[in-house]
């Protein structure tokens, strides 16, 4: 058993601990840094987990990036992509939707990508969410070569 984030051993203590409080299997250093985060951002825990299968994928993700107005849940800065995850995505309002669609208005004048996806879609199909996103990422790459 290793830990997800460093690949150093851990033992079944550590792998249980971490895998019932954040459903991976982390080393007690990087479960409380990402407990951290979480805390201190109101991170979805579903972020976590595409934050990790995003990188293990190879996509090199951000957890938690400044893009200058506010803290995204997941950015590719390589392709500017940033994801948010939608906690409550059956109760949004319009008030909630026109600030989302602001917070992409400005992303996109900074040249950044913004993509909404609801935690369900991680919860329930996080393999087919991370190939989308995989493809977008390569969608994304052809368009910055192209330029």
């Amino acid at each position: 058993m290793t830990c997800k984030d460093c690949e150093k051993s851990i033992d079944s203590h550590q792998y249980q601990t971490s895998l019932e409080s954040l459903g991976i299997h982390l080393c007690d250093r990087h479960a409380r840094l990402i407990k951290k985060v979480i805390l201190d951002n109101n991170t979805p825990i579903e972020a976590i987990h595409l934050f990790y299968a995003l990188k293990e994928a190879g996509a090199h993700p951000m957890l938690e990036w400044w893009d200058g107005k506010r803290s995204v849940d997941i950015a590719i800065s390589r392709v500017k992509l940033n994801i948010e995850i939608d906690k409550d995505y059956n109760m949004i309002t319009h008030e909630q939707a026109i600030s989302d669609l602001e917070d992409a208005m400005h992303s996109f004048k900074n040249g950044f990508t913004t993509i909404r996806i609801p935690h369900l879609a991680i919860k329930y199909y996080l393999e087919e969410t991370v190939q989308n996103i995989l493809g977008i990422i390569s969608g994304l790459k052809a368009n910055i070569k192209a330029i």
